[in-house]
């Protein structure tokens, strides 16, 4: 992986954030190729996408939403990670990352989990580490002048939520009916505990979503009398008012992995 991201660099393709003050760790600033070579990817994908299909519709939504969103989706709560510290050097890490470089799965309770026998830090060897504890993944920030609890936003952990809160507004704007898709790109953030992998866990990314919104197979059958089964055989040239969800989605997975092609 050093190797990849030294050669990025040195060919212009991605750099560091804030390298010249030391940088600033999970953040990456694409170069005059790195931004050319983002763009070819991002315009062939919406080109596929939205301009090449009647049943998608795009979107370009704010990062910061209201915060009511996040508590019905669950994000205010439940977007977290297991976090662990090391009491003798005081190095944090997500503790199912650091299960798995020891060879070991960590353990779920029910109030949550709890580090294996034998779990230990692999920075200075000690096994003197807190319990794991959730961490909200969510950037906070505040909205207006005052920073208290009624000016909370946080900036989006994805971008699929804005579509779903912009539904109503997009089926009765568009003259689209189920079965229709809405796709969007842009940033979101997510403030992880320990990224790596260079830019695959990183806390500020790119995001390309599509949300195919379907009727539920009990819906087809009342209005076409059958609902198509997914089997060997099935034809995915072009899609059929009778398909089940199953087919559904072998279409868009199959519609993706040719894209990639």
């Amino acid at each position: 992986m050093d190797a990849i991201v030294a050669l990025c660099k040195r060919r212009g393709f991605i750099y560091p954030s804030s390298e010249l003050y030391g940088g600033i760790n999970g953040f990456w600033d694409y170069g005059p190729l790195g931004c050319e070579l983002k763009r070819n990817v991002r315009e062939s994908w919406w080109r596929t996408m939205v301009r090449c299909r009647e049943d998608v519709e795009g979107l370009d939504a704010t990062i910061i939403m209201h915060p009511a969103i996040w508590k019905a989706s669950g994000h205010a709560e439940g977007f977290a990670d297991p976090m662990v510290d090391c009491k003798a050097c005081r190095h944090r890490f997500r503790a199912d990352q650091l299960c798995e470089e020891l060879g070991l799965v960590l353990v779920r309770t029910e109030k949550g989990f709890a580090l294996p026998e034998g779990a230990a830090c692999t920075h200075c060897g000690s096994k003197e580490l807190t319990e794991p504890r959730a961490f909200n993944l969510m950037f906070k920030t505040f909205v207006g002048p005052v920073e208290d609890e009624h000016a909370v936003a946080y900036l989006r952990p994805e971008t699929a939520q804005a579509i779903f809160a912009q539904f109503k507004n997009i089926l009765d704007t568009s003259r689209q009916s189920v079965p229709f898709g809405v796709a969007q790109m842009g940033k979101s953030f997510r403030n992880e505990i320990n990224p790596r992998n260079f830019t695959f866990r990183s806390r500020e990314f790119e995001q390309m979503e599509l949300e195919y919104f379907i009727r539920p197979d009990e819906a087809v059958e009342l209005i076409y009398g059958t609902v198509e089964a997914l089997t060997p055989g099935t034809d995915l040239a072009a899609p059929r008012d009778n398909w089940g969800w199953e087919v559904w989605h072998k279409y868009w997975v199959e519609q993706r992995k040719a894209w990639y092609r």
